[in-house]
């Protein structure tokens, strides 16, 4: 069954990083991607711009265009992977292992579409 894996996190923590802290993590990262891989659970992932480059659209009450994220809170949410495992606490497992669990949140949704 397939789990999204979406990565909730301070973005502002981040910013004043050096370039070296940002390889770190950058290969932090690569590391895990490399274990979701070996384990033959890997889908996709990607990480996104920040979260003043959203743009929210909405149809419910008219339209509306809005710039910035959905929801204005301090843990924004950073990037996703897409896995493929047996059941959620193989999923959980995963997410655990994930490097954002250290900082921020992880949040585990089971896909609504049939594989």
């Amino acid at each position: 069954m397939r789990y999204t894996l979406f990565l909730y996190s301070d973005e502002t923590s981040h910013a004043d990083a050096t370039p070296d802290q940002a390889e770190a993590e950058l290969q932090v990262f690569g590391a895990y991607i490399q274990s979701l891989t070996e384990a033959g659970v890997f889908v996709a992932t990607d990480w996104l711009q920040p979260s003043a480059t959203a743009t929210t659209v909405s149809l419910r009450n008219g339209r509306t265009v809005q710039d910035g994220p959905y929801a204005d809170t301090k843990e924004q949410l950073g990037g996703f992977f897409i896995i493929d495992v047996p059941d959620l606490d193989a999923a959980i497992a995963w997410a655990e292992k994930c490097p954002v669990a250290h900082f921020g949140i992880v949040e585990v949704r089971p896909s609504a579409m049939a594989d």
